[in-house]
């Protein structure tokens, strides 16, 4: 009897939120972690979000969806008059990645960042990569195309996982 393999993904929220935004529709994430788990098999979904105070019932959304959710500390900053909040969960990411590392056989990672080339090629060096979801193909780093047999694009895939946002209401004529 084959033995099913153990996948893990390892999703970077922010860099999947707006590269998805990008693309002009929005991402249900309850459903995205349903199509990871029927298609992909993946046992464990972590997902890695900035924690902003009052956000607790999308936390708790979330983690009622499935993901398990790693918090990295936001900071905020104001620049030319508005405020900002920053959340780079970048350190999380490669670390529990690695934490996890004797967890999994294979490991999907949902970024189009350019800061985890070194983590993609150590997983695909040892043979734990399956996948890279790419968010939005026109905006990807440069340094993550030598990995493009592993890429998955996750903005075809809007009919199952999202829906239009509002678009063109200013494009309106006077009647």
């Amino acid at each position: 009897m084959k033995k099913q393999l153990v996948v893990y993904a390892f999703i970077d929220s922010q860099n999947l939120n707006l590269a998805i935004k990008g693309c002009g529709w929005k991402l249900d994430f309850a459903r995205f972690f349903v199509y990871l788990k029927d298609k992909y098999k993946v046992g464990k979904a972590f997902l890695f979000i900035g924690y902003v105070p009052g956000n607790e019932s999308l936390y708790t959304f979330l983690q009622k969806a499935g993901y398990v959710v790693i918090f990295k500390p936001t900071l905020e900053y104001k620049r030319e008059g508005k405020y900002h909040t920053k959340g780079n969960v970048d350190a999380e990411l490669v670390l529990h990645t690695m934490i996890e590392y004797v967890n999994y056989d294979k490991a999907i990672i949902v970024s189009g960042d350019g800061d985890f080339h070194c983590l993609v090629e150590y997983l695909k060096d040892n043979n734990k990569l399956m996948h890279v979801f790419i968010p939005n193909p026109r905006k990807f780093s440069a340094l993550l195309r030598k990995f493009r047999k592993y890429f998955v694009y996750v903005d075809g895939l809007e009919r199952k996982l999202g829906r239009k946002t509002k678009r063109g209401s200013s494009l309106r004529t006077k009647p």
